[in-house]
């Protein structure tokens, strides 16, 4: 079996190109400095000395961490292949384990994604997956939109909308704070084009993503 690589413009710029309006600023500049004199701030606020041996280098450590966290790669492009023997073939993609934070609360929430498409003569390089997946977890986020972004992402990638995405998630803002259910998980679907109107496919894409499954631990 032959595979050749698609030449440009079949690659697709992981971009602002993939994330549809509403999505946020995935690559947004961050005022490191001024975050750390905010964290300075909220050390002192929450009667801390920030002086202290133990505190004195975390506001620089926590402004690095939101500048590392809220600046996912923008130069990664997704590759696909041409592959004539995979045409009409349900390809799913699962475990894409990723970290993003509520931005009702500003707590990380754990996402488990898992991504199916049908190929029709394209396929995408399955690492391409997880790259999409941080794209959209790496800001303030909510699940729900992530499952629509990932979506999207992967549609606009292989040029189809039969896309489906299943995203379970663990939530701290619910597991440590409000109820306090540390067991409690949230699944979210997003299913597109043939997947979302032939009923047999979309079983098909929810038995193998759902075998054996109960969400990131």
């Amino acid at each position: 079996m032959t595979t050749n690589a698609v030449p440009s413009p079949g690659a697709v710029r992981l971009d602002g190109d993939v994330a549809p309006s509403g999505a946020g600023v995935p690559d947004s500049v961050v005022d490191v400095p001024r975050v750390a004199g905010l964290v300075r701030e909220l050390l002192i606020a929450l009667g801390e000395d920030p002086l202290r041996e133990g505190l004195l280098d975390t506001p620089a450590r926590v402004a690095a961490w939101w500048r590392d966290f809220l600046s996912p790669d923008p130069s990664a492009t997704l590759t696909c292949f041409t592959e004539t023997r995979a045409s009409d073939q349900l390809v799913v993609v699962g475990g894409l384990s990723v970290w993003s934070l509520c931005e009702h609360h500003m707590l990380p929430m754990k996402l488990e994604g898992h991504v199916g498409y049908l190929a029709d003569g394209r396929v995408l390089g399955l690492s391409k997956f997880g790259r999409i997946a941080q794209h959209c977890a790496r800001r303030l986020q909510m699940q729900e939109r992530f499952t629509c972004q990932l979506a999207e992402a992967v549609a606009t990638a292989i040029r189809s909308q039969d896309v489906a995405v299943l995203v379970r998630g663990v939530h701290l803002c619910m597991s440590m704070r409000g109820v306090r259910m540390e067991t409690a998980r949230t699944s979210t679907v997003q299913l597109g084009g043939r997947l979302k109107t032939d009923p047999v496919l979309a079983q098909q894409f929810l038995t193998l993503t759902t075998a054996g499954q109960r969400g990131p631990g």
